[in-house]
């Protein structure tokens, strides 16, 4: 592609080097998917050189820019590279997704700046209403409100709501108790299997949660009974998958 060699970049100000090259490319007239590296770079590095370098951040990253579209250039001097699938590898990709990316955030933040300037531009009235008129209710008149309302029809209404209340009733649910937060102690649990094993020798575990147990308390007796098994006072055995566990004191 051919282009003006004395084409001139005079814009004061630029938001990054993203928006610096979406202007090169708008001037150049160019697809952003088919960015003529060369020429872009050449003009890039152009306007970077007559920059004001007081602002040494905003240089910083105006110059890394320019060493990534160096790097790309060079790239796009030598044979492409292919990926796994065997199709060549667009040295470009990586820069378009990005100034895709930063074109779409661009204009959405255009779109916000101008709803915030109509925004801007609306006013709303005081409310002027005298306080009078404003607490003022109009009178209720009950008997013509009332007028088509019987003894029979409050009492279907009454039915239908009583009704309703008792299907909201959870069958199961509405029979548990107060739930109460179930303090259970390892050592203690520990010590009680221990006196159980003692006093009957053999049990299943069923036998030895037939008092009543809360989860947390099952839970912290099943530790207590693999604590137990480690130190080798109590045996446990199963005949088959889903019999009863067997739990004698060794």
């Amino acid at each position: 592609m051919e282009t003006n060699e004395t084409i001139s970049v005079k814009l004061p100000v630029f938001e990054g080097p993203l928006d610096l090259l979406l202007r090169l490319i708008d001037i150049n007239k160019v697809s952003i998917y088919d960015i003529p590296i060369v020429e872009i770079t050449d003009q890039y590095l152009t306007y970077i050189n007559k920059m004001d370098r007081i602002d040494l951040n905003s240089m910083s990253e105006f110059l890394l820019m320019a060493a990534t579209l160096l790097d790309i250039k060079s790239k796009m001097l030598l044979p492409a590279e292919k990926n796994e699938e065997g199709e060549e590898e667009d040295p470009r990709a990586e820069l378009v997704n990005q100034l895709l990316e930063y074109k779409l955030y661009k204009r959405a933040a255009e779109e916000l700046r101008e709803r915030e300037e109509e925004t801007g531009q609306a006013f709303c009235k005081k409310p002027t209403i005298p306080r009078e008129v404003a607490a003022y209710a109009p009178e209720i008149d009950t008997d013509a409100l009332l007028k088509d309302v019987t003894l029979s029809g409050l009492y279907k209404v009454f039915q239908d709501i009583t009704r309703r209340s008792v299907e909201k009733i959870d069958p199961i649910r509405s029979r548990f108790g107060k739930i109460e937060k179930e303090e259970v102690n390892l050592a203690e649990r520990i010590e009680y299997v221990r006196q159980y094993a003692k006093e009957r020798g053999h049990f299943s575990f069923r036998q030895l949660l037939e008092e009543n147990c809360g989860k947390t308390r099952i839970i912290v007796t099943f530790l207590a009974i693999l604590e137990l098994m480690k130190r080798g006072e109590l045996r446990i055995s199963q005949e088959k998958t889903f019999a009863e566990i067997e739990i004698e004191a060794a």
